[in-house]
């Protein structure tokens, strides 16, 4: 894809040298010799990537940067300078510069930085088409890896099929959408997709709620009332966590699976409903099956098509768009502007075990857009427990089974480590008192600086 780009510099000579370097490389540029004339035409065309002079009269580079990303943040802005300071390249950075490049600039060092940033934009743009096809088909499930397409395949495949569905996999895994997906990506999308959370329930309702009631069928029953198959009827059933249904339960519900057909509480006259079965689960059916907890001959009529969620961790090249899905979405509800996250917050993202799933990672996307000050989420804006167990996975000195003592001296000098030895927020991020951690360095032969 060709972008646009604007060259901000008020020397004449290194102007037209950029003009030239970026010409015969194949890009279309435009030029202005300061930053009110910059601002002037980006407000008339907004441009893909700007490359700007540090030190020019009136405004400054720092100061351009500020209001083109104000304008509009996907904008990528790269600072040049022949007065570098590792103080203005980390405000440029903060503020939003893609990069900041010392002066002079030859040919090479241009269409290098030039072909890293056209790389990133397409990338961008690749994610974002993504993200909006996957979100239209498919319910806002996100992700590129093989497993999830895998996965999307099957949705497409099997949506519109009468057989009842099985979808397995760890608590936070999204099973519960792709549900939904299914059931919109089918021909009973304009019916009813109905839910029963089989945990949630005391025993003694999940066949009530299931089956419905006739008026005077027990104590409580002051009118008759449908249950879930009813109002699923031409729909979908959604029967989440199904391994937690009472076993009394089981056998009603094979019989409504083998003849399409059921009565109320209360009721000898048998309904008749045209459902679509989904089921899920977070167990190993199997061994609640060997435990005596599942009935074998359910578990068959269940997973006649499985889908099988995998592990967050286990398709960690899924992180990085989620985390931009997230980020928006949070963006949108609660009135914030964050553009993404630092680079070393991604990587704490992409080696984070993740024991919550994707459902774990939009709990603390949404928490940090909300309380971030920044326009980019970085490291601190997420619990210190993340960093700590990075570190404890490159750590020779932390063994799993060990003694408390020692992982508590563990936790404690990372932690500290982590602030950079500022022992208030160090007992903040661990939830006991300044003092303590005093008396525990002092029990560790610490000495404090």
């Amino acid at each position: 894809m060709n972008y646009s780009v604007l060259i901000v510099d008020d020397d004449k000579l290194v102007n037209e040298f950029l003009v030239e370097t970026l010409k015969r490389a194949g890009y279309e540029c435009e030029s202005v010799f300061s930053g009110e004339d910059a601002l002037v035409l980006f407000k008339q065309k907004e441009f893909d990537i700007v490359l700007s002079d540090y030190k020019m009269k009136e405004m400054d580079g720092v100061q351009l940067l500020k209001h083109i990303k104000n304008i509009n943040q996907q904008t990528a802005f790269i600072i040049m300078t022949g007065y570098g300071t590792v103080e203005t390249a980390v405000k440029a950075i903060k503020l939003g510069a893609y990069d900041f490049l010392l002066k002079p600039v030859t040919p090479e060092t241009i269409e290098h930085i030039m072909q890293r940033v056209t790389e990133m934009l397409d990338l961008k743009q690749e994610n974002a088409t993504m993200r909006q096809e996957l979100s239209d088909k498919f319910q806002n499930i996100i992700g590129k890896s093989k497993e999830m397409r895998e996965v999307f395949e099957l949705i497409q495949s099997v949506a519109s099929a009468r057989s009842t569905i099985m979808i397995t996999g760890s608590s936070g895994s999204g099973k519960e959408m792709v549900a939904r997906a299914v059931h919109y990506a089918s021909n009973r999308a304009d019916k009813p997709f109905i839910k029963l959370n089989c945990a949630a329930l005391p025993e003694n309702l999940v066949e009530a709620e299931l089956f419905g009631y006739e008026k005077g069928a027990f104590t409580d029953a002051k009118k008759t009332n449908r249950g879930r198959f009813e109002l699923a009827d031409g729909g979908t059933l959604l029967l989440d966590e199904v391994s937690e249904m009472p076993m009394n339960l089981q056998s009603k519900l094979l019989r409504v699976l083998q003849e399409r057909e059921f009565e109320r509480i209360g009721s000898a006259t048998p309904i008749s409903v045209d459902i679509r079965i989904i089921a899920t689960s977070n167990r190993n059916l199997k061994e609640f099956i060997a435990a005596g907890n599942f009935r074998e001959d359910l578990y068959y009529r269940l997973n006649v098509i499985p889908i099988h969620l995998c592990a967050l961790n286990e398709r960690a090249e899924d992180i990085p768009l989620l985390v931009q899905h997230f980020i928006e979405k949070y963006n949108k509800e609660n009135g914030k502007n964050v553009v993404g996250v630092d680079q070393t917050a991604l990587n704490l993202f992409m080696k984070y075990g993740w024991p919550g799933n994707v459902r774990e990672l939009e709990n603390m996307i949404e928490r940090a857009v909300v309380t971030t000050k920044n326009k980019t989420l970085t490291e601190d804006d997420f619990p210190v427990e993340m960093a700590i167990g990075h570190a404890a996975d490159d750590s020779p000195g932390l063994k799993v089974p060990m003694k408390l003592e020692e992982g508590s001296k563990f936790l404690i000098l990372k932690t500290l480590e982590k602030f950079n030895g500022n022992k208030t927020k160090a007992a903040d991020a661990l939830g006991i008192t300044t003092r303590t951690i005093r008396n525990k360095l002092a029990e560790y032969k610490v000495v404090e600086n």
